[in-house]
């Protein structure tokens, strides 16, 4: 059985959107990659920081779906990280209101014994120092290791970014990140340079138009499902990830061809991620229902034509 490495934030969240807000909920990039990895027949573990005031449900709902907790740092008296948010009316851009790091400012990680030996390493949106001391703790190198970053680390701590950017094999950013990153507007371009700074495979994720997966001179491209309903993009792009990666160290196969696959199944998670507020969704989600989008995103990619 593969075994997957996540490491993030544990957070509460505040949301709004035009459908609706929220009071505090459970957020952070850590539950939603272990939610879509946990779909998986897979090793998990999680880890993060939370305070004293993080609720013992949100704990057990991980670990009901096998997720191992065990190292994720409770701090006695601690306070939980906090991030509120309201989106604007095409939900692809919106502003933070408010971000309390709490004990996500001091958070060291600490990667368990058995799981040192990971296949897999998913780096969730932290800062670039914590997720080097991550992959510096691994014991051998795992068979893939997937980043994820944001335009906040290019603006504060651009030296340090670029340290774990050369060390990873996998980044996955959105394309808005990936222009920053290179100064490039084409995407092609862009991934050409981020490929000059260490990453083998680049995922450029383009919110409702899909995303991209580059290697070599190799590109490919899965569409995002037109869905219905839309009532929340937050941890989309963390619920991507950790299917990515959770595929990924299911089948250990890092070959191109299974990368799509991963993409693939990515979107199809993210998908179920934006119908509900927070995680809601994706705590509810079935295999049976997994299988039947995945049917539709075949349906609304695949075709017969003669070539002339």
């Amino acid at each position: 059985m593969g075994k997957l490495l996540a490491v993030g934030s544990m957070a509460f969240d505040a949301i709004e959107t035009p459908f609706g807000k929220t009071d505090k909920i459970l957020g952070g990039a850590a539950p939603y990659i272990g939610l879509a990895a946990s779909q998986f027949d897979i090793d998990i573990a999680v880890v993060s920081v939370v305070g004293e005031d993080f609720p013992e449900k949100y704990l057990s709902m991980l670990r009901d779906r096998n997720i191992d907790l065990s190292a994720v740092e409770i701090v006695k008296g601690g306070k939980t990280f906090f991030w509120s948010g309201k989106y604007h009316n095409d939900l692809n851009s919106r502003d933070t209101i408010e971000t309390q790091l709490n004990v996500l400012g001091d958070f060291t990680p600490v990667v368990p014994e058995h799981y040192k030996d990971a296949d897999v390493v998913m780096l969730g949106n932290l800062h670039p120092n914590t997720q080097l001391s991550v992959i510096e703790q691994m014991e051998k190198k795992p068979k893939l290791i997937v980043l994820d970053t944001m335009n906040f680390w290019m603006n504060n701590t651009w030296d340090e970014l670029m340290t774990v950017i050369s060390r990873v094999d996998v980044i996955t950013i959105n394309d808005e990140e990936a222009r920053q990153l290179t100064n490039e507007y084409s995407l092609v371009k862009a991934a050409q340079k981020i490929r000059q700074m260490g990453p083998e495979y680049i995922v450029i994720k383009k919110g409702e138009h899909g995303a991209l997966l580059f290697h070599e001179d190799n590109v490919f491209f899965a569409p995002a499902l037109p869905l219905e309903e839309v009532f929340d993009p937050t941890g989309a792009g963390d619920t991507f990830a950790g299917a990515f990666s959770g595929y990924i160290a299911a089948t250990r196969d890092v070959s191109f061809h299974n990368m799509k696959n991963a993409v693939i199944y990515g979107s199809n998670l993210a998908s179920f991620c934006v119908e509900k507020f927070g995680t809601e969704r994706m705590q509810k989600l079935s295999k049976d229902e997994i299988q039947k989008r995945l049917l539709q995103f075949k349906e609304l990619t695949q075709f017969e034509i003669e070539l002339t």
